[in-house]
């Protein structure tokens, strides 16, 4: 007797759409020579600066996500001019963020959404972002981003010249296998709750060799081995009870690190934990890691700020949305993002 037929696979996905394979979408949206020069030199200063070699102050600064690409063009323009002035002391690299994790639902970024509106064209908004990642290298300004979505990576990689792996992800052993096969520096932030042992552990992780199921560069399920990433270092965010960007924190973190030689391994974010998620306090953390570097502490890497190019946030249901202002969390507006870069430049040793 025939049996009735049980649906058992896919029973909550409503369709599968296929992707364009990354390889198809780099030749639709080729590396130029000139980013692919911005790119290269990015990544050989800050893998220097972990090391040690290079002694530039790093600062990762830009919007907390980016949603309109006019506007992270112009504030692009403005960080390269900026750049090219204090380049003989700070490193300076461009937030360039398209990935935004969620805590339950809401807007999860470019990539995700990019029309802004839930309609989540996600072929379009890979190729966007790539784009976006094309034209700010082309213009001299080394990218950073967050990787959330291990298959993005194939994307979008080889424009970005630091890579982050968030608070909620540095535990995740998907995320520290990625890590293990990225091209560039790559920081873990520590744990929402404060704890830096996530963190430590998933740079030890991400050193070694590791073997994963994953994409090609056609798009081919493969198996994804890979030889370890020594550029790996942490970002200290704070936690829920308490910031740790202070000298004892840095001195606490050195010391679970066991960093050998001159190695520069602690960057600070001075928004999330370390500001209470308040964007206006960002200048105090920042001012007083700098206090710390130009007091001698070489384990400082350097720090990160969310910024935009005017202050605060507005929400994606604002009509019209106001131009140059965050949709995700506050930032500083341009010109407190100015002075203290300048400031900086003027105190560092």
């Amino acid at each position: 007797m025939t049996q009735p037929s049980i649906l058992l696979t896919n029973t909550r996905v409503e369709c599968f759409e296929p992707l364009t394979p990354p390889a198809s979408v780099c030749r639709k949206i080729p590396r130029s020579a000139e980013a692919a020069k911005t790119v290269a030199a990015g990544r050989q200063a800050l893998a220097d600066a972990l090391a040690g070699k290079d002694s530039r102050f790093v600062i990762v600064t830009g919007p907390c996500s980016i949603h309109d690409p006019k506007a992270a063009f112009e504030y692009a323009s403005r960080l390269n001019v900026i750049s090219n002035r204090v380049a003989e002391k700070i490193l300076l690299i461009m937030r360039v963020y398209f990935e935004k994790p969620r805590t339950t639902v809401g807007w999860k970024g470019l990539i995700s959404d990019p029309d802004l509106n839930g309609s989540n064209d996600i072929a379009r908004g890979l190729g966007l972002a790539r784009d976006i990642l094309l034209q700010i290298n082309e213009m001299g300004m080394p990218a950073a981003s967050e990787f959330l979505d291990p298959i993005v990576p194939q994307y979008t990689s080889d424009l970005v010249s630091w890579a982050a792996i968030g608070a909620r992800t540095t535990e995740s052993q998907t995320h520290r296998q990625m890590a293990s096969g990225l091209s560039m520096p790559v920081g873990f932030k520590n744990a929402t709750d404060g704890g830096l042992q996530v963190a430590i552990d998933a740079m030890e992780s991400a050193r070694h060799k590791h073997a994963f199921v994953g994409i090609d560069d056609e798009g081919r399920t493969s198996v994804v081995r890979t030889t370890g990433n020594p550029d790996v270092h942490i970002v200290l965010r704070g936690g829920a009870e308490k910031p740790n960007y202070f000298p004892e924190d840095v001195s606490a973190t050195r010391r679970l690190l066991k960093s050998v030689g001159t190695r520069r391994e602690i960057m600070i974010d001075c928004s999330h934990g370390n500001s209470s998620k308040d964007f206006r306090k960002q200048p105090d953390v920042f001012r007083q890691v700098v206090d710390q570097f130009a007091a001698g502490d070489r384990s400082i890497l350097g720090v990160m700020l969310e910024s935009h190019l005017h202050e605060g946030k507005q929400s994606l249901d604002s009509v019209p949305l106001k131009y140059g202002v965050s949709v995700t969390d506050g930032c500083i507006g341009w010109q407190d993002t100015e002075s203290l870069i300048l400031d900086a430049f003027a105190k560092l040793p």
